[in-house]
C-alpha cells in the first residue's frame, strides 16, 4: 500500500530550507461545525473521484506541499490514545486545548512537533488542534477549499485580519494570507485510512498559487491534478497549510480518528496571540 513519500521523521533535514518564525488554565472541548469555504456543497465533479485516481506518485514538501511519515509516532500511539479518549466524538470534531499531556509530542523535541520544526524551525509552537473523526454516524463530505482562519485568544483590530468569526466557542479571524503560506499542518492517523475511509485528498503544488478565488479552484484542481492520502495507524501527514484539499464521505466507515495540528513560528502583530493548543 504505497502512497506518499516513505520516509521517516528525519526525512525533512535535507530539504536545506526553512519558511519561518499560552496558557489554558483547564481542558476545553468545543464541538466543531465543519464550515465549506468554497462551495456550500460537495460538487458533483468529487463524487465518485476515489475511482478515477490513480496510485499517487512519491509527494514531498517542498515540491508538492505534502509529505508522508511512515510510523512517525507509532511509539507513541497508545498514549495518544488514552489521552483524547474522553474527547467526545459524536460531531464531526472537536476543537481541543488545554491538553497539557499532548504537549511534549507537539514540543520541537516531541514525535510530531520534531516534523514541524525542520520545516519551521525550533521556534515552532501548536496553534490549533482539532480531533476528527469518520464513522457512520459523522461521515461527511467536503468540497475542494483552502483553510484561511487562525485561532486567536481575543479580538484585537489590526489591518489586515479579518472577518472575525467565533467557532466552537473559540475566536477565530482570516490573517493576512502570507502567514498562512508560514504555516504547516500535521495529521496524525490514530487508525489506518484506507482509500474506502475517507483519506484527505489534496492538490499537489496548489500552495504556491496564493490565495485561490472561489472561480478559480476547478481550474487549479484541473491543472495540478490530484492525490489521495491513504495512511497507516502510526503515519504523519505533513501539509502545507494553504493546500488545496477536499474529502469524500466514507464508502466502508469506520472509525476514522485523526488529530490535526497546525503549526506556525512568529508572533502575530498588533497585540494578537494565538490562542494555542
Amino acid at each position: 500500500m504505497a502512497n506518499g513519500s516513505d520516509v521517516g521523521g528525519s526525512g525533512l533535514a535535507a530539504f536545506g530550507f526553512q519558511i519561518g518564525k499560552a496558557a489554558i488554565p483547564a481542558t476545553h472541548f468545543h464541538l466543531l461545525s465543519i464550515e465549506i469555504s468554497v462551495a456550500e456543497e460537495v460538487p458533483k465533479g468529487i463524487v465518485g473521484l476515489m475511482k478515477r485516481l490513480n496510485e499517487p506518485t512519491s509527494l514531498n514538501f517542498p515540491d508538492h506541499g505534502a509529505q508522508r511519515f511512515r510510523s512517525a509516532v507509532i511509539g507513541d500511539l497508545a498514549e495518544m490514545h488514552a489521552i483524547l479518549k474522553h474527547v467526545p466524538l459524536d460531531h464531526a470534531g472537536v476543537r481541543i486545548n488545554g491538553i497539557k499531556e499532548l504537549h511534549p509530542f507537539l514540543s520541537a523535541e516531541g514525535s510530531v512537533g520534531s516534523i514541524a520544526a525542520k520545516v519551521l524551525g525550533p521556534e515552532i509552537r501548536p496553534v490549533r488542534a482539532i480531533l476528527f473523526d469518520k464513522t457512520a454516524e459523522t461521515n461527511w463530505s467536503l468540497a475542494w477549499h483552502q483553510d484561511r482562519t487562525i485561532c486567536v485568544r481575543q479580538r484585537i483590530e489590526f489591518e489586515g485580519f479579518g472577518p472575525w468569526t467565533i467557532k466552537g466557542g473559540m475566536q477565530h479571524v482570516a490573517p493576512p494570507f502570507d502567514i498562512l503560506t508560514r504555516m504547516v499542518t500535521l495529521r496524525v492517523h490514530m487508525d489506518d485510512v484506507p482509500a474506502t475511509n475517507a483519506p484527505l485528498l489534496i492538490v499537489p503544488g496548489s500552495h504556491k498559487e496564493g490565495r485561490v478565488p472561489v472561480n478559480a479552484v476547478e481550474e487549479v484542481v484541473r491543472r495540478l491534478g490530484t492525490q489521495i492520502c491513504i495512511a497507516e495507524a502510526g503515519d504523519v501527514w505533513l501539509y502545507a497549510t494553504a493546500i488545496l484539499h477536499a474529502s469524500e464521505a466514507a464508502t466502508h466507515p469506520t472509525h476514522r480518528r485523526v488529530l490535526q495540528l497546525d503549526f506556525a513560528a512568529e508572533d502575530l502583530p498588533g497585540g494578537l496571540e494565538w490562542l494555542g493548543v
